[in-house]
């Protein structure tokens, strides 16, 4: 699945995954990268402890090897393309929380207005919209809705865990798309939040409660990766 994504990218430079340069390779990450990465199976993640209002969650791997350095790539090196591969992954993470014969409604995590600049476009929207692809190949019936806002906030590593907690429920905001989202992922569907890693939890308890305070139902989150400091647990 992933193999064969990643091996349709002619990128510049070093292997995304690890950093090492490639001689006769056309592929976007090394072959031991490729490897890495299509071994990886969704596991059961919580921070520990997990602030107030986590939602059950699913994450594709530690924040580590290959799947950090691809992650990177993606978001702070402008290599885009491996929106594709990534999206496959974060797929998988939605499918181990979603039941196959229920809607599913996708909502990524928003980014600020300056990340979006900065990145050149929405990372969380495209990864989304690329894992979305992915499900209806596979027969699910998926929407992605963005019904969040995200505002500027302030930088919260020296902050504790409750500050945190208010820190990022306050700078959410919903907008009008709510509609659409209460239409189709009511009671009979299945709401995922997406995002690419977590970390304390904070940010993923924070979108859980906004949608949870507009009569949303969330059944989990989709993450691509967690971080070493935080457990994965079992595998599903």
């Amino acid at each position: 699945m992933v193999l064969a994504e990643l091996a349709d990218l002619v990128l510049p430079g070093a292997c995304a995954g690890c950093g090492a340069e490639r001689v006769r390779l056309t592929y976007g990450t090394c072959v031991t990268c490729v490897v890495a990465l299509e071994t990886l199976r969704p596991r059961v993640a919580s921070p520990t402890p997990p602030p107030a209002g986590f939602p059950a969650c699913v994450a594709v791997g530690p924040y580590s090897g290959p799947l950090r350095g691809a992650l990177l790539a993606y978001k702070e090196k402008g290599r885009h393309r491996l929106a594709g591969p990534l999206g496959a992954l974060l797929a998988g993470a939605v499918a181990a929380l979603a039941p196959p014969d229920r809607p599913v409604t996708l909502v990524p995590v928003p980014s600020t207005a300056a990340a979006r600049r900065e990145r050149y476009g929405d990372h969380m929207a495209r990864l989304a919209d690329h894992a979305a692809r992915r499900l209806r190949a596979a027969g699910y019936r998926v929407n992605v809705v963005q019904p969040l806002r995200a505002l500027p906030r302030p930088d919260s590593t020296s902050l504790e865990t409750s500050e945190r907690a208010t820190v990022a429920v306050n700078s959410l905001r919903m907008t009008a798309r709510i509609g659409v989202l209460q239409r189709d992922g009511g009671s009979r569907g299945t709401l995922v939040v997406a995002d690419d890693i977590v970390t304390t939890g904070a940010t993923l308890a924070a979108v859980a409660r906004r949608l949870e305070e507009a009569d949303m139902q969330v059944t989990g989150a989709a993450v691509l990766a967690a971080t070493e400091l935080r457990k994965i647990s079992r595998r599903i």
